[in-house]
């Protein structure tokens, strides 16, 4: 093993160890989580669409649960996508910027096969809140609703990257918001994307940080 592998390993595992005992103080409360509930209990695969400074909470809310998260090949997404694994998440390499297409047949290949779906629209590099095309692609491709899902905090730090990455203080209040399911009804991936604007206004309704 070489000593950037034995490095990222060690920063894996330091990172996953702080993420766990930092979450385990919050106080997370879930709005609006009904239908998904429903939808888990007849078997119906969703695809949750968050913006990528949220990210954080929204992993550890949905943990255990197999989701495959499209997660973006750069470095620092390497560290994310081994962390999210270490919670139970399949991870689909790639992004709008690079991979983009392997990425959304391998997270529709992911929810053919039972899987639930998660992308950020926004990632990995925004603009910040800026609902990109890969999300309602994936979506008319793989025939599931989109969840839009939010997170706020009642307390946290914000990071200075493009997102300002939201990172929940000890003992925070999280609360985890999900919108409407709404389908993306298109004959095309073309026409599919088509409807980021409408798909934006959606994920914009849902109260977030």
């Amino acid at each position: 093993m070489t000593s950037e592998a034995r490095r990222m390993r060690w920063i894996v595992r330091v990172g996953a160890w702080i993420l766990r005992l930092l979450a385990s103080t919050w106080r997370v409360r879930t709005v609006n989580g009904e239908q998904l509930d429903e939808a888990r209990r007849s078997g119906q695969r969703v695809l949750f669409a968050l913006w990528h400074g949220e990210l954080l909470p929204l992993l550890w809310h949905q943990r255990g649960r197999g989701v495959a998260v499209v997660i973006s090949e750069h470095r620092d997404g390497e560290i994310i996508a081994r962390i999210a694994e270490s919670l139970g998440y399949r991870t689909v390499r790639g992004s709008s910027s690079k991979g983009a297409s392997r990425a959304l047949l391998g997270l529709t290949r992911a929810i053919d096969e039972g899987a639930d779906g998660a992308i950020t629209p926004d990632g990995p590099r925004g603009p910040a809140h800026v609902f990109a095309s890969g999300a309602a692609v994936a979506a008319q491709r793989s025939g599931v609703p989109i969840v839009p899902i939010r997170a706020s905090a009642s307390r946290a730090w914000r990071l200075r990257s493009w997102d300002r990455f939201l990172i929940p203080k000890p003992f925070a209040r999280v609360t985890v918001t999900m919108g409407q399911f709404t389908r993306v009804i298109a004959e095309s991936p073309r026409a599919a994307a088509a409807q980021s604007d409408v798909l934006q206004k959606v994920l914009d309704a849902v109260p977030g940080s």
